[in-house]
């Protein structure tokens, strides 16, 4: 049907190119190192830093794909920036691709748009941060404004905080940008993932929202729906439409807010699939994956239907390679859970490795039960 060229092949890239061969499209799965997840899905592979502007400019002019989607935020944007005049399609749109790469540039189209957020600001420098953040109170969050998988993320409790932060931020920072964003600690009761859908031939729609727990700035395990109060899902959903109206064009887009008991605050937005959305492997007829692919496509999404589901991550604790699992079949022996294993080659402490999937009552205690029994050795 169509050929797409896959820029990022984890997790979320694989079973997105699962979702996408079985509407018959030719993936081209990239990523800066073989044997990525995705690579072992798709019809072809390259490898290449996508920082890397020749690079990236080679395998689009080489394999001509319909569609360029993004798995990743470390991309030379500006290139994506440039095909996209030239006829390429760019998911959901070069200039939500660019946008998104930095959360400087996201933060301030929303604050642009009038959506509320958390009071932030930006430093380049350890005494910079150290300034705004006595400006904006402490504790405080820092993050580089590019990366992923919470990497760099740190809470700053006061003054003495700064340096270490600062260092932190540096060493898990994406790209060539040094620079970190600073944020007010917000007090919330819960955070949310609102998955929304811009449609090809048809309105924006919405998943039910997805409630998660972080650490590390990573996410450990969400759960599908999260209940709140109709209010706040309605100034949820008309927030993430603003965004994503602005940023344009298809596909599913990852909108996260904080949910107070007054409010709904935005923090980010990722244009594609997003790791708190696993969940919807189990809890939708339709996972984010295939939302994504049918939205990108232009397939017709009439329905999805939503049942009580959770997710845990299984996370590696040290640096090794040809990693193996053990406790996967007492995982998946009570009934209504399943596990994901990625086939990441190598693992790194707290690196992503798989996920444990439960549904039904009591799906969040199934799913945590199921990946604490799993090890990566």
């Amino acid at each position: 049907m169509k050929k797409i060229l896959l820029l990022g092949s984890g997790e979320l890239g694989k079973e997105f190119v699962i979702s996408a061969k079985r509407l018959g499209c030719h993936v081209v799965a990239c990523d800066n190192y073989a044997g990525a997840p995705a690579m072992q899905v798709a019809d072809e592979f390259c490898v290449f830093s996508m920082l890397d502007e020749n690079a990236l400019r080679a395998a689009i002019a080489k394999y001509k794909p319909d569609l360029i989607v993004p798995e990743i935020e470390a991309i030379r944007t500006e290139v994506l920036l440039e095909v996209e005049k030239e006829g390429f399609e760019v998911i959901p749109s070069a200039r939500a691709a660019n946008l998104t790469m930095n959360r400087d540039r996201i933060r301030d189209v929303a604050v642009g748009l009038g959506v509320r957020t958390a009071k932030f600001s930006y430093a380049e420098s350890a005494d910079a941060l150290l300034q705004q953040s006595k400006a904006i109170g402490f504790p405080v969050v820092i993050k580089p404004v590019m990366s992923s998988s919470g990497k760099g993320q740190s809470i700053a409790k006061s003054e003495s905080d700064i340096k270490v932060s600062w260092e932190y931020a540096c060493a898990g920072m994406r790209g060539d940008r040094q620079k970190v964003i600073v944020e007010e600690f917000i007090n919330f009761e819960f955070e949310i993932t609102l998955l929304t859908i811009r449609q090809r031939n048809g309105k924006t729609i919405y998943c039910q929202p997805i409630g998660h727990v972080q650490e590390r700035g990573d996410y450990q395990y969400s759960w599908q729906p999260q209940a709140m109060k109709p209010a706040h899902l309605k100034a949820a959903e008309q927030m993430a439409e603003k965004v994503t109206s602005d940023l344009g064009g298809t596909g599913l887009f990852g909108v996260e807010f904080f949910v107070t008991k007054d409010e709904v605050i935005f923090s980010e937005l990722s244009p594609r699939p997003h790791d708190t959305g696993m969940v919807t492997l189990i809890s939708q007829n339709l996972s984010e994956f295939d939302l994504h692919t049918r939205a990108i496509l232009g397939l017709p999404i009439p329905q999805i239907d939503t049942i009580e589901g959770a997710s845990a991550v299984v996370l590696a604790s040290k640096e090794g390679s040809s990693p193996k699992f053990t406790g996967v079949a007492e995982a998946m022996s009570e009934a209504g859970t399943d596990v994901r294993i990625f086939g990441k080659p190598t693992t790194r402490p707290y690196r992503r490795m798989a996920v444990a999937l439960a549904k039904g009552p009591n799906a969040l205690e199934k799913a945590r039960a199921a990946a604490n029994k799993i090890s990566v050795v």
